[in-house]
């Protein structure tokens, strides 16, 4: 089996509402790129990454030359190929590499007919638990959806979500207004679902002082953990020496380097992997291991999938043995999917592992065709800017917050 060609198409798939965060928004829909590596016995194996246009597909196709000829299943070997540490330092190529590794697994997995866990030693557990994942919304113009601010608002989005879904994990994206709305708002979350848990990620838009105060303000709260309240690993490990929280990360510790100088540094408690961020299935995989020796917690990093990358979310959840908490999803919010049948099922809050071969996802041809077609006509959107609010931007780690819905009334 040896991979005879490459393609790369970006899709936009709307959202229900548009999703707001402490560096901007998500404007209504996510922006991927897909990517299809077939093989010369006519295998196609599936990849996803995040962003998208001429520049993310002239990326991938840039990489052709290091891949025609190539046996998928020699995954170090493509690991080096492309993500060579010196070569990296010039070109940093690790979430290419991810949807190309997510491609050849799948590969890998069609051609022996296992699943993508099985690459990784075999499946732990057949369903992974997921966490609400609530955001802040602006209202969609077209649907009427969206528009939550206040703590009731919220509560009762997280309410409707749980009934539809079954979650029993809550999080809170925060960092869009002040730290004592956040506050607010997650108290009142936490009193309206005894029992569960709760976990808030103000994306480190917060100084540490001010982190620290909100800290220890919801230590009675059940919670999973404090989700990156400050930036760096420095300033981590000094919100985690003041506040009787666990901590976790998905921006201090993305590579091996970090994770090294956050075991030296007892920075961080729980580190949060991404599949993507990580560069590949495998690496967060790896990064799991080393997690586990030293006595770490992990989950699994959502950063904004399509069904192909939740795929690799669910099988990376299957293999670690040392996953203790719900995962996270933004995949509830979207609207729509580019796999055959449609999105993939919560049942009381997990989703079940695929169970055909490789990442045991198809692409649905229409539906590729459709959401390549409304990128066309609607292009990207910078990540890191509001649609509503376009002369602001983020500095860190002092924010020009947004003013909620509440403190406006009289």
């Amino acid at each position: 089996m040896k991979i005879v060609d490459v393609r790369a198409t970006t899709v936009a798939v709307p959202l229900e509402a548009p999703l707001r965060h402490s560096n901007g928004a998500h404007w209504g829909r996510f922006i991927r790129t897909i990517v299809e590596v077939e093989t010369d016995d006519g295998l196609v194996g599936l990849g996803e990454m995040g962003g998208g246009g001429e520049s993310a597909e002239a990326g991938i196709r840039a990489l052709k030359s290091y891949l025609v000829g190539h046996d998928p299943l020699q995954l170090e070997q493509l690991y080096w190929k492309i993500c060579n540490p010196t070569a990296s330092l010039y070109n940093n190529r690790a979430q290419m590499h991810a949807a190309l590794e997510f491609a050849c697994m799948d590969l890998v997995g069609k051609k022996l007919g296992i699943r993508a866990c099985d690459l990784l030693g075999g499946s732990l557990r057949e369903e992974i638990p997921f966490a609400s994942y609530l955001f802040y919304r602006y209202r969609h113009s077209q649907t009427g959806c969206g528009g939550e601010e206040t703590p009731d608002e919220m509560v009762a989005m997280a309410k409707d979500l749980k009934q539809q879904y079954g979650f029993r994990t809550h999080k809170l994206k925060g960092g869009v207004f002040p730290p004592d709305h956040d506050l607010e708002v997650y108290l009142a979350l936490a009193a309206a679902f005894p029992g569960d848990s709760f976990r808030i990620d103000p994306n480190a838009a917060w100084s540490v002082e001010e982190a620290i105060r909100i800290g220890r303000a919801i230590e009675p709260v059940r919670n999973d953990y404090y989700e990156d309240p400050t930036w760096g690993l420095d300033g981590m490990r000094r919100v985690r020496s003041m506040v009787r929280v666990p901590t976790a990360t998905n921006t201090a510790v993305v590579n091996f380097e970090q994770l090294a100088a956050c075991v030296h540094l007892d920075a961080i408690d729980v580190i949060l992997l991404d599949t993507t961020f990580w560069g590949g299935l495998r690496q967060a995989w790896k990064a799991g291991a080393v997690c586990e020796k030293f006595q770490r917690g992990v989950s699994v990093h959502s950063s904004g999938e399509l069904g192909i990358q939740l795929a690799t979310m669910l099988h990376l959840g299957a293999a670690l043995p040392n996953l203790a908490f719900a995962a996270d999803a933004h995949y509830h919010h979207l609207a729509d999917d580019i796999i055959e049948g449609g999105k993939m099922k919560y049942v009381e809050g997990k989703i079940a592992v695929p169970s055909g071969p490789g990442l045991g996802v198809t692409l649905d041809a229409e539906k590729m065709q459709q959401y390549a077609e409304l990128y066309r006509s609607t292009g990207g959107y910078p990540y890191d800017r509001d649609p509503h609010r376009p002369d602001w931007f983020a500095v860190v780690p002092e924010r020009r917050f947004a003013q909620p819905k509440s403190a406006n009334k009289g």
